[in-house]
């Protein structure tokens, strides 16, 4: 029976400071038990029963979920604690551990203001504890420890109560080892700003920071951010078993049977302290002496010496002990056979597990009350910018959303809210029951007779109130407390139309600050929206009615839908939100496509965009089986965008709809979702379609059998290298250093291209300053146009020079003098990891914006052609020549440009412009003869096409030339240098036992992976190796290494990094020695080619291969009759 009704549920949403949102987090794969725990929660409010918590996982509604034993999707529930007079809302998201899965624990950790750690007693910390630990920290929520699985101590490693103690001391050690890497580097990162702040503005005066570590890692206190059962933010549990405590609970206990105070225990009950009973004092242990820690004598041996005597089947012991505990069991469990039954009926009612767990979450863990100054700003700071850069209407917003929820009603227009992601997919999870049927007509039959009463009431003042109401309602004014039931009784309710459908979308979310009401009309944000192009638009302010503003970008204007209560898998209808909790709202599927930020104000800017472990990698071809369903499968391929937010779907050149997901299990769980709830249409897959990249590297020193490469070669080295330069085409110059020089069709310009290999660090910097790289773009275009650009903020202008000065750091040497101020683009789309450097002396243009890039007069001469230039760049970074993938790491250099033809030409056309002029005039006259004898074609007509034609000649618009020159000299001058192919890698943790290790490295070498580390964790005999694997190499990785390791073996793969391939996808063996050692026709095929002629033939382009490879002998194999 449910224990708490909907009523309950809406008092305590009003009471903000006892409202705790928290979500689960723990590392993948049935290991920790987080579902089993969040049962056990659930249980405590009589949503479930007890004896089916960890056997129903209620939070796992999808039925994939269930089958694989593994969550995929967050699910929040709100839950009802009461502790002495105190009662407490607690909203608790369950969300996945496997690292696929990683966008679904940014979304929950955002709503949230605190989390559960659940770590694995055995386990202990795994990768992906790691992982979870960091986005807890990034997003500044407070972490509390859940140690769960204890009771694997006892039964499967057969531990000592001081062996255990040893191991979850070491556990402890671990995490908090991890906590103070973050804290260590957060510290360092503040206080190098801080010092580069104090360069640039010696005199500058500090103003009140959020915190001051004036004097570094040293004067720092940070005990309160370390795990530690003495400071209460650490239980013990076993979920499956169904209980777990804190360390106050005993100290409770013990204070009144030995006498000792509350407070002396909770310092010592964890820790090296023993007690001595003659003195009934607590002293220091000396392990010489054998002592027992307090932890240990009080607390594990009692645990121990139950499980002891249930496993043994003592029943004397058993009954000894539930006398002396004061508790009651049922004739049921304690006749029951399986020993599991009895623990857990004796531990549930000695130590429930949801009083120790709610217990800690409420002493330990903020309300919404308690947002730091520091987390609003960064929450309302994208790319970028800096809160300072902000404009003075949006950081009015701070003190709305820091104070706003202790004065609600005054500021109710102040409703910030913020929309995550679109992601609870609502469908019928489970049939109805009758009761529930019943109780449902009875609902709808009630609020029908509301609606009757209210219309028959109301009856006389309708006309009036039809012109009025909706007006005031339009524009975005609140309504009064006299108006409210006015206009929600004009406000449809959709709910049992949602009953009838399929399913609809809700989104998951949460209230800042203000009230959310139903029917409210209110302004929806994109993750784009930027509020300074919104101020200036509207220089009035807000004083215009919302729907005549003018259309902004990113920007859309709606009324809130139905406003749910999440109740795991069922949702109760609310009226209103108010601050600090956790809703679904229905009906903004037309208006948000991943995630918004909904707020009555357009001065508040969209959240920062949740960030994720995850990168979405892994591409596969979707298509319809049956062609006239193509409609179905695009609209559902729609749906799926919206409803995941780490999924991406592209429309490439040849049609073919791609669906990008972030690993082998989220493409699984995306492709039946499309199957079975989104198109609901049978549909073909391609194999995963593997991206790459490709680069050029420094000419190798060594050839194929490590042989010096040198002038003794032989005589197969000069034919093979007189045919690689027979592949070059005519009219295309290529000099000793690969410096390439082609000319446009027209004859008019010349261009000089050099390509470069660049370092790896370069490369790495590019690839993570992408964000700041194109905002640099921005304003560098922007100054160029000499459209009136806002101040560039200070600390925007100090993160474009310490990108500046770190390129400048790394390309170091003779070649590379003065490219840094000389680079003129990057790419592919303006913001890759390749520069274009601009050494022409006749126009010189730079990527940096400042007083250098501003206009002269030679640069809007020449500005047109140079962006025709850019263009040609942009276009051969995008598609390179091996396999029309983007290129990476490659710098290349516009060494001349010669356009002194075009100049002359120029001049030419000018003379010819100003003899037709005076042509024109003498046939004025018969031009006006002409027009009145009907003559189609009039003068002025035929002298604009002659002077299109002086620009564009029969090879088209010169421009276009430019474009389609630079494009191939770059592709020539990247073919004259060693070219390599990039592959994507991931990185990859398996956790598995000693016995297994040759098994797992056995599958790592055949894929092409790379062993990196391999470490034992201490007290088990778990093993824990890091690996790097291909991505293209990745498919059907777990499945085969569970199989071949019968299951002791789990990896979790996620994307790291580019890496080279080494071998030369164009190899082909030339001197002897490489003959004798790969034969002629060199028949072990390298990879890098293996990999290239694969996307060739994806893509359609040509590949060079014999349809008969070894044809020295052709049989005719008859049948055999």
């Amino acid at each position: 029976m449910v224990l708490n009704s909907l009523d309950k549920m809406i008092q305590l949403q009003k009471n903000t400071a006892k409202i705790r949102n928290i979500c689960v987090l723990a590392h993948v794969d049935h290991v920790t038990g987080k579902t089993t725990l969040a049962d056990c929660l659930i249980s405590s409010n009589g949503i479930i029963s007890s004896r089916l918590a960890g056997k129903l996982r209620y939070m796992d509604s999808r039925e994939d979920e269930q089958i694989r034993g593994i969550t995929m999707k967050s699910s929040a529930i709100s839950l009802h604690y009461t502790k002495g007079t105190e009662e407490y809302l607690i909203n608790l998201i369950d969300s996945p551990g496997h690292v696929d899965f990683s966008s679904e624990v940014s979304t929950a950790v955002r709503i949230c203001d605190g989390c559960i750690i659940v770590v694995d007693a055995v386990e202990g910390v795994c990768p992906q504890t790691q992982a979870v630990l960091r986005q807890a920290w990034l997003e500044n929520i407070r972490p509390v420890l859940v140690i769960n699985k204890i009771d694997r101590l006892i039964v499967e490693l057969k531990f000592t109560p001081q062996e255990a103690y040893s191991h979850l001391k070491n556990i402890l050690e671990q995490i908090n080892a991890l906590t103070g890497a973050l804290f260590t580097s957060k510290v360092l990162e503040e206080r190098a700003e801080r010092e580069t702040e104090s360069q640039v503005n010696p005199s500058s005066e500090q103003g009140e920071q959020v915190y001051d570590w004036s004097a570094g890692l040293e004067d720092t206190d940070d005990s309160h951010l370390y795990f530690s059962p003495d400071q209460g933010n650490v239980v013990f549990t076993s979920a499956i078993d169904g209980w777990g405590f804190g360390i106050e609970h005993f100290a409770k206990i013990y204070s009144e049977k030995i006498g000792i105070k509350k407070e002396v225990l909770l310092k010592t009950l964890w820790g090296d302290y023993y007690i001595n009973m003659k003195a009934k004092k607590i002293m220091k242990v000396d392990q010489a002496k054998g002592k027992k820690p307090l932890f240990v004598q009080l607390i594990l041996e009692n645990i121990w010496s139950l499980y002891d005597a249930v496993l043994k089947k003592d029943k004397e012991k058993i009954d000894k002990i539930v006398t002396s505990l004061g508790l009651k069991i049922g004739a049921r469990e304690a006749r029951h056979s399986d020993p599991k039954v009895q623990i857990s009926a004796v531990c549930s009612q000695w130590l429930p597990i949801s009083q120790a767990v709610l217990a800690m979450v409420c002493q330990k863990l903020p309300s919404p009350l308690d947002i730091t100054a520091e987390r609003v700003e960064k929450l309302m700071c994208t790319g970028s910018q800096t809160f300072d850069s902000l404009p003075p209407e949006t950081q009015a917003l701070k003190a709305g959303e820091v104070k706003c929820f202790l004065n609600t009603a005054a500021k109710v227009l102040d409703s910030l809210k913020r929309v995550f992601n679109i992601n609870i997919f609502v469908t019928p999870c489970r049939p109805l029951t009758q009761e529930e049927i019943a109780q449902r007509r009875e609902r709808a039959r009630q609020r029908h007779a509301e609606k009757l009463a209210a219309a028959q009431g109301q009856a006389p003042l309708e006309p009036t109130q039809d012109g009025s109401a909706p007006e005031t309602n339009l524009k975005g004014e609140e309504p009064r407390a006299g108006d409210e039931e006015q206009v929600e009784s004009m406000t449809p309710k959709p709910m049992p139309q949602e009953e009838n459908n399929q399913g609809s979308f809700v989104a998951f979310a949460r209230v800042f600050s203000g009230v959310a009401r139903r029917g409210k009309k209110i302004f929806v944000l994109g993750p784009k929206y930027s509020p300074v192009e919104f101020l200036q638009r509207v220089p009035l302010g807000f004083s215009a009615p919302p729907d005549d503003l003018p259309p902004v970008p990113h920007m859309a204007y709606c009324t809130l839908g139905n406003l749910y209560l999440l109740m795991g898998r069922d949702l109760e209808d609310l009226e209103e939100v108010p601050p600090g909790n956790v809703l679904g709202i229905g009906g903004l599927q037309d208006f948000v496509l991943k995630s918004a930020t909904l707020c009555s104000l357009p001065s508040c800017p969209p959240f920062i965009p949740l960030n994720f472990e995850a990168t979405p990698i892994v591409r596969v071809a979707v298509e319809p089986k049956h062609p006239s369903e193509m409609p179905h499968l695009v609209k559902g391929m729609k749906l799926l965008n919206q409803a995941d937010p780490c999924v991406q779907i592209l429309i490439q050149e040849t049609g073919e709809h791609v669906l990008v997901t972030a690993g082998e299990v989220h493409l699984q769980r995306c492709l039946d979702d499309l199957r079975e709830r989104f198109a609901k249409i049978e549909i073909s897959v391609s194999e995963p379609i593997i991206p790459f990249r490709e680069t050029i590297t420094k000419p190798p020193k060594v050839d194929m059998v490590n042989e010096e490469i040198g002038k003794q070669q032989k005589v197969a080295v000069i034919h093979q290298t007189k045919e690689d330069q027979s592949k070059i085409p005519e009219g295309i110059q290529v000099d000793s250093d690969g410096l390439v020089t082609l000319t446009t069709p027209n004859k008019l310009a010349t261009l000089s291209v050099r390509a470069m290999p660049l370092p790896e660090e370069v490369t790495q910097i590019l690839e993570e300053n992408s964000d700041l790289i194109r905002s640099i773009e921005q304003l560098t275009s922007s100054l160029n146009e000499g459209r009136n650009t806002q101040m560039i903020h200070q600390k925007i202008q100090e993160k474009i020079w310490e990108f500046k000065g770190k390129l400048e750091q790394h390309l170091t040497g003779r070649k590379w003098r003065n490219v840094v101020d000389q680079i003129w683009s990057f790419g592919p789309r303006k913001c890759g990891p390749n520069i274009l450097v601009n050494k022409s002396e006749d126009f010189q243009n730079s990527v940096w914006p400042g007083p250098a890039s501003k206009a002269s007069k030679e640069a809007t001469k020449y500005r047109d052609l140079g962006n025709s230039i850019v263009s040609g760049f942009q276009l051969a970074t995008l598609s390179g020549p091996m396999c029309e993938e983007p290129l990476m790491g490659v710098c290349f250099v516009l060494e001349k440009w010669d356009l002194s033809k075009f100049e002359e030409q120029g001049a030419t056309d000018k003379q010819n412009q100003e003899q037709s002029d005076l042509v024109k005039e003498g046939q004025m006259g018969d031009e006006k003869q002409e027009l009145q004898d009907g003559c189609s074609e009039p003068f002025e007509k035929r002298t604009a096409q002659k002077g299109e034609a002086s620009l564009s000649d029969c090879y088209g618009p010169f421009s276009g030339q430019l474009i389609a020159t630079m494009k191939e000299a770059c592709r020539y001058a990247l073919q004259v240098k060693p070219q390599r192919l990039m592959a994507a890698m991931y990185t990859c943790d398996i956790m598995a036992t000693g016995d297994v290790l040759g098994r797992v490295y056995a599958v790592l070498s055949k894929r092409e992976g790379r062993v990196l580390q391999e470490e034992m964790k201490e007290g088990t005999d778990m093993f824990i190796i890091k690996a790097v694997l291909p991505v293209a190499e990745s498919f059907g990785f777990a499945d085969e290494i569970r199989k071949r390791t019968s299951g002791l073996a789990s990896p979790q793969l996620v994307f790291s990094h580019w890496e080279m391939i080494p071998s030369d996808p164009f190899w082909v063996p030339t001197t002897e020695e490489e003959y004798l050692h790969f034969g002629e026709k060199a028949d072990s095929e390298n990879q890098a080619r293996k990999y290239m002629n694969a996307v060739r033939k994806r893509k359609g382009l040509y590949v060079e291969e014999k349809i008969v490879e070894h044809a020295e002998k052709q049989r005719t194999l008859s049948k055999n009759k």
